[in-house]
């Protein structure tokens, strides 16, 4: 009876998420808000919870994320990794200044001490790579030319966890610094390696795990991912940077063939990761801290856009690819709720879940609609600064075009946003 209730209650999920994103797709509009709410009215104090299912919804979730990172991570080689990572670590010493300092400040105003400020500037700090890389797929602008932007700064942001979680487990727990210290070299030693070895070794990865045979090939790449993941997370690195990393390793053929096999299993499981983030929000304990939770959603939303402009425009993009950038950066999710869970099992602030959850759902639903505005909208208030026949440029006499060899920096600006079409931002063919 139990197997047949599973089947039931987890043969209407997938057929709802495919509902789903059938309304979406005739809106030309992101999914993930519709599976959010999905998982509200199927949830704890939903319209009618869901249980016989959720264990293996949970693990479904689980590998939804892994190979979310995966596939961010078959867009980059090990090179192009380091060498992102050396010219935009200024772009993450912003990020955290401008988005981590919020949410300790909140803390500290709402009176719950240093421990719960270092968590909550955790929470308001890190973007949801899962759900950026869903959107920038539904947006089409995987080959965008702000696109290496957003992903350097999501990588430093998940790198920065390998550091940032061992040191919250060890203030939430209390151990000694000598054991807090053990843990967060253990952290960076594997975070460390892994990447070594991809930049090392990449090519010989890759040539073990090719295969002409896609069956096979996806067996081993899936094997290999789960693998890493799992092996991280027991070391205290994040599963999330593990599944990235291994993604990096691959290259060439084998992370085109790799993009196309796990293309839909993503698609299938990162659903399902979607939904089991609404099915553990109990919809009665949003109210209280809706107020608080959405002024700092505000707050942040627009610190990250400052970010994500500052970074495209230190990277030579033009104007419109800033703000898709900073539109794109908004979105929060797995790592704040991972984050907050921490606080709330250890017993430090009962309200952090609570704000945590509502604060994520805010811009988890906000996100997508900033990555497709933010754009569209600078260009309206930008023209509406322009008064009626002001627009018009007075007539100037033909000038003779820029010396042979010199660039015109108001064309260079506008090609910045274009899709090269011959290369992606990895610079695979």
């Amino acid at each position: 009876m139990h197997s047949a209730v599973f089947l039931i209650e987890f043969g209407a999920i997938i057929l709802g998420l495919g509902l789903l994103g059938r309304v979406a797709g005739r809106l030309k509009f992101s999914p993930i808000p519709l599976y959010l709410l999905a998982g509200l009215a199927f949830g704890t104090g939903g319209l009618l919870p869901m249980g016989a299912s959720e264990e293996f919804v949970a693990i479904g979730a689980e590998i939804g994320v892994i190979l979310l990172l995966l596939m961010l991570g078959l867009e980059y080689s090990a090179s192009d990794l380091v060498s992102n990572l050396k010219t935009q670590y200024p772009a993450g010493l912003v990020d955290f200044g401008l988005n981590a300092v919020p949410g300790a400040a909140a803390a500290l105003l709402m009176g719950w001490g240093p421990v719960a400020a270092v968590v909550l500037a955790g929470v308001t700090w890190i973007s949801s790579s899962g759900v950026i890389a869903k959107v920038m797929g539904d947006l089409g602008r995987v080959g965008n030319r702000e696109t290496p932007v957003i992903l350097s700064i999501l990588v430093l942001e998940d790198l920065a966890m390998a550091v940032y979680l061992p040191i919250i487990t060890a203030l939430l727990a209390g151990v000694s610094l000598a054991a807090g210290s053990a843990t967060l070299a253990i952290a960076l030693g594997v975070a460390g390696a892994v990447l070594f070895v991809a930049v090392r070794y990449g090519r010989h990865i890759s040539r073990f795990v090719s295969s002409d045979d896609p069956e096979k090939l996806l067996l081993v790449v899936l094997g290999l991912t789960l693998l890493v993941a799992g092996i991280a997370q027991q070391l205290q690195v994040s599963a999330a940077v593990g599944a990235f990393l291994v993604g990096i390793a691959l290259s060439g053929e084998v992370a085109e063939g790799t993009h196309t096999l796990l293309s839909p299993l993503r698609d299938l499981f990162a659903a399902v990761f979607f939904v089991f983030f609404g099915l553990h929000t109990d919809p009665a304990s949003i109210p209280p801290v809706l107020l608080p939770a959405l002024a700092l959603a505000l707050v942040t939303a627009g610190t990250k856009i400052m970010t994500g402009y500052w970074a495209a425009k230190r990277a030579g993009i033009g104007v419109k690819g800033r703000w898709r950038a900073g539109g794109t950066l908004v979105a929060r999710g797995e790592f704040s709720i991972v984050i907050a869970g921490l606080a709330v099992t250890a017993g430090i602030e009962p309200a952090m879940g609570p704000l945590a959850t509502a604060y994520v759902l805010i811009l988890v639903v906000i996100g997508p609609l900033t990555a497709r505005y933010t754009e569209p909208a600078a260009a309206w208030i930008a023209g509406r600064r322009t008064l009626p026949g002001e627009g018009a440029p007075a007539a100037v006499p033909p000038q003779p075009g820029p010396p042979e060899g010199l660039k015109d920096e108001g064309t260079q600006a506008d090609q910045t946003d274009q899709v090269d079409p011959v290369q992606d931002p990895a610079g695979r063919p």
